[in-house]
């Protein structure tokens, strides 16, 4: 009977290491993926950032292109005007020399001479006059059509723009209505171990250790689980919001037990907790949440004080909007 008892003790603990150790697993198998998407996701912001600034640096060109091409075209103008103006008088001239000569025709041979030679010049000269403004008009037809064809352009750039600040200023809203919705949520919990800010176009809610967690534990505490429940609601109503779930640590050293080594592994479970409990009981797609462990490598206080420690001990909830529309427009660009 003795040796029965033991033999079931023995068992009881091997199934238990076995799910310690299939937990642990999947932990570290979501920390690769989450890894693998959140450099996707900050790919994908980079070139965000760097094809609107090179849409705006286009754009910037395009307008002193355009504005110099208004400059030449005005000045041309003038010079045609100007060329029109003495091709005009040098046909009058040549009108009056032509007068005078016909009056001439009876008259003294030396002034004859005179104007035939004068008028000769004036032939030449109303020759090279007209060539000329044949040129600048030319010059000028071309000029316009450039001129039409930039104008085309930089309206098109303009207006994609505009549509490209819209829907930035659209996205701008979308956080903040939600961060005002999440404050409303968590209203009672903000300054008490929880803070809510926006930063960098996204949300950030973060929950100090002492609100979630028991020290170096990762099983939330019932506080923590009604503040994740009222904003997983949020959440819940809210579709296009990604999440990122981050678990932070101090830089003590986290000797454990078991299957959790160190703080990396720490950090992990404390991050997939979370996510577990927003999920529990909810609608919200898993698909739209990622879990990461920072360990102790992300402080927002570097000092090596209690009270820095403190605050580094903290799980940040980072909402972002879906950047779908931005990326479309941009590969359609």
């Amino acid at each position: 009977m003795k040796k029965t008892f033991g033999l079931l003790i023995i068992s009881a603990f091997l199934m238990s290491a076995c799910v310690t150790s299939k937990k642990y697993n999947e932990a570290v198998s979501q920390q690769k993926k989450c890894a693998e998407d959140l450099a996707l996701a900050n790919t994908k912001n980079q070139e965000l950032s760097t094809s609107v600034n090179d849409m705006d640096n286009e754009l910037k060109k395009l307008r002193a292109d355009h504005k110099k091409l208004v400059d030449d075209t005005t000045l041309l103008s003038v010079n045609v005007n100007e060329t029109y103006e003495k091709y005009n008088k040098l046909k009058e001239d040549y009108e009056i020399m032509q007068n005078n000569l016909n009056t001439q025709l009876s008259g003294n041979k030396s002034d004859l001479s005179k104007t035939l030679t004068d008028l000769q010049k004036t032939q030449i000269n109303l020759l090279e006059q007209e060539n000329k403004l044949n040129a600048q008009e030319s010059k000028l037809i071309a000029q316009k059509k450039e001129l039409e064809n930039l104008t085309k352009t930089l309206e098109l750039k303009e207006a994609k723009l505009l549509e490209l600040q819209s829907v930035l200023n659209k996205k701008d809203s979308a956080v903040n209505a939600l961060k005002n919705k999440i404050s409303e949520a968590l209203l009672g919990y903000e300054n008490n171990g929880l803070t809510i800010v926006k930063k960098n176009g996204k949300v950030y809610v973060s929950l100090d250790e002492k609100l979630l967690f028991a020290s170096a534990s990762y099983t939330i505490s019932t506080l923590g689980e009604e503040a994740l429940k009222k904003l997983s609601k949020v959440l819940e109503t809210n579709a296009d919001i990604n999440v990122m779930i981050e678990g932070h640590t101090d830089d003590i050293p986290y000797k454990g037990v078991g299957q959790l080594k160190d703080n990396w592994d720490l950090s992990v479970m404390r991050a997939t907790s979370v996510v577990k409990i927003l999920l529990q009981g909810s609608s919200i797609d898993p698909k739209r949440i990622i879990a990461a462990g920072r360990s102790n490598y992300a402080p927002v206080d570097a000092s090596k004080t209690k009270e820095a420690r403190t605050k580094n001990r903290r799980t940040e909830i980072i909402l972002t909007p879906k950047l779908d529309e931005l990326f479309k427009m941009l590969e359609s660009n």
